[in-house]
């Protein structure tokens, strides 16, 4: 059975990797990727993608770093094929960049001619993929009250104080992003992230940030879509 698995380029006919040795390696790491991905969503903020990324990465790179294994020339071109995929100029998700990983992988196996590696390997990565996707494993439990606020205000306000008692009176919680300047530098755009003390006060909350900064630009979406998958 083991032979099935040698590499077609293999000159001799023993084995570097053993089938049971391939199955068991890659079953411990999903399932150590798995648990790791639980912990790391553990009261944080985090998105699907980046969650089903991080439970399926410990197996990819598994199989990277047996292939490599002792050999000197295919370490230094996956080195450069790692390069490739962090210099790539179109930005992705968290799950798309795993994908190129996986792809990654199974060449590599491929071009050391472990064909039944590569072909096993892809196909349990990709059922690991339909699986959490289709499953609810690494979404976040949706809450109303978790907001993103973008206002703009003229560049003569105190963006520091001016909306303080509108915070103390509709909002929980509420951080401060990030402080912009648009409109060559005559506005300002600030990004907050808060949270409601009641999601049906939104509507008030925005009326009255409006008659605060002159009724300019105030959009109110999703903590979960406006953050960044990885």
């Amino acid at each position: 059975m083991d032979n099935f698995f040698n590499s077609i380029f293999d000159s001799t006919t023993t084995s570097t990797m053993t089938s049971g040795n391939f199955f068991l390696c890659l079953l411990v790491a999903l399932i150590t990727g798995i648990a790791f991905a639980l912990m790391s969503s553990y009261k944080s903020s985090y998105t699907k993608s980046f969650i089903i990324t991080l439970a399926m990465i410990p197996a990819v790179v598994s199989l990277i770093i047996t292939m490599v294994n002792g050999n000197i020339g295919t370490g230094i071109a996956v080195a450069g094929a790692f390069s490739l995929v962090r210099f790539r100029s179109a930005p992705g998700t968290a799950k798309e960049i795993c994908g190129i990983f996986i792809a990654m992988a199974t060449g590599l196996a491929f071009g050391m001619g472990y064909l039944a590696y590569a072909v096993i390997f892809s196909v349990i990565m990709g059922a690991m993929v339909i699986v959490f996707t289709i499953t609810k494993f690494g979404e976040r439990p949706l809450n109303g009250k978790e907001k993103v606020l973008k206002i703009t205000i003229a560049e003569d306000l105190d963006y520091t104080t001016i909306f303080d008692d509108l915070f103390a009176t509709y909002t929980d919680k509420v951080t401060l992003i990030s402080v912009k300047t648009v409109n060559m530098g005559s506005m300002i755009k600030l990004h907050y992230k808060l949270t409601l003390k009641d999601e049906k006060q939104e509507k008030a909350l925005m009326d009255n940030l409006r008659c605060r900064n002159g009724n300019l630009e105030v959009m109110f979406s999703r903590q979960d879509l406006a953050e960044s998958d990885l």
